[in-house]
């Protein structure tokens, strides 16, 4: 199920079990994971886009060999809060994926995250081919690391 408000995502998690935050492009998708306790987000893979199903079947993949309960799904808004067309590509990804799952989805602006993992990778020395290589995943953990931070302030 989606959920628009992340309150209501933050109550249809399961306890003690992790998250898988995605950040959807339109030739990647980056995936990073969360430990159970929700505390820490980890770059995980970069899925090479190719067609939903099989997008979606890796997406599936990960997240039952890791037992995850949810998706954060990075919700590219613009810089001054409307919604252009790649919102509505991931909105249309989300309802395609809530059809194959019944874990629960949320959404988290995404604003800056990739401007947030490119500056850390510049700061960590690392070369032009290796952040391209990894700059997806990084992005993702962005993403899912601010919704850990919320949802620990919702539940502290």
């Amino acid at each position: 199920m989606i959920h628009d408000a992340f309150t209501d995502f933050s109550a249809a998690l399961p306890p003690m079990r992790g998250l898988m935050g995605l950040d959807f492009g339109t030739k990647t998708i980056g995936v990073a994971v969360s430990d159970s306790l929700l505390t820490v987000a980890t770059p995980m893979e970069t899925v090479k886009r190719k067609k939903f199903t099989t997008d979606a079947a890796r997406l599936m993949e990960i997240a039952a060999e890791r037992a995850l309960g949810g998706i954060v799904l990075g919700l590219p808004v613009n810089m001054d809060g409307s919604e252009g067309p790649r919102v509505q590509s991931t909105r249309a990804f989300a309802r395609n994926l809530s059809q194959l799952t019944d874990l629960p989805i949320g959404y988290w602006d995404e604003r800056l995250s990739t401007v947030a993992a490119e500056r850390a990778l510049l700061e960590a020395d690392t070369s032009r081919r290796r952040r391209a290589e990894v700059i997806d995943h990084v992005a993702a953990s962005f993403i899912l690391q601010g919704a850990l931070d919320r949802l620990r302030h919702l539940r502290g």
